[in-house]
């Protein structure tokens, strides 16, 4: 993944958690403001962190993929 590509990244997935910077640092392990530094290309995560961010991603678009099940109206 390019450099110029993860913060788009992190906040993509943010929002899609439906999270603020705050939680969603919780979540990852970092403090909020690392989270706002990644965000604003101030800095960049670890390669480690890139990986889990993009498997994170990943699995909430398999979910997106996956087809909702009908309700039986029973």
């Amino acid at each position: 993944m390019k450099n110029e590509d993860i913060p788009t990244l992190i906040k993509e997935l943010r929002e899609r958690l439906n999270l603020t910077q705050e939680q969603f640092a919780q979540k990852v392990g970092v403090t909020y403001s690392t989270v706002n530094h990644w965000e604003n290309a101030k800095r960049v995560p670890l390669p480690f962190l890139v990986k889990r961010l993009v498997e994170m991603k990943e699995e909430l678009d398999s979910q997106d993929a996956k087809p909702l099940k009908k309700k039986s109206t029973r």
